[in-house]
């Protein structure tokens, strides 16, 4: 092998490395850009709505106990990530509600009554 066949192979190679993540960069960048546009859009929108009591899990504050704060729902389990054909479903795994909690409704009497 010459010399010279092995400086234009390196260079070849290293123009293919510089091309991929400089590709790979602005795709990358124009994901997370939409992204953010997404986000600004949808806080703009929701900002009269009232945030739900979600929890880490996903699941809302209605399907967790109330003593144990265990979540009860059911998770899918899509087939491919287990290798078989169809759809599995298991107890969610959340050991504890992590999510904010609405505050209890107290009734107050009126100041005025004498």
């Amino acid at each position: 092998m010459d010399p010279l066949s092995l400086v234009i192979g390196a260079l070849i190679a290293a123009g293919g490395v510089a091309v991929g993540r400089l590709s790979t960069r602005r795709q990358l960048r124009a994901v997370l850009e939409e992204e953010r546009r997404r986000e600004r859009a949808r806080i703009s929108q929701d900002g009269h709505e009232q945030a739900q009591p979600l929890c880490g899990c996903g699941h809302h504050l209605v399907f967790h106990e109330r003593e144990t704060s265990k979540c009860q729902s059911q998770v899918v389990i899509p087939g491919h990530w287990t290798g078989s054909r169809e759809t599995t479903y298991r107890q969610c795994m959340c050991q504890g509600y992590r999510g904010p909690r609405p505050i209890d409704p107290y009734y107050a009497p009126d100041l005025n009554e004498t």
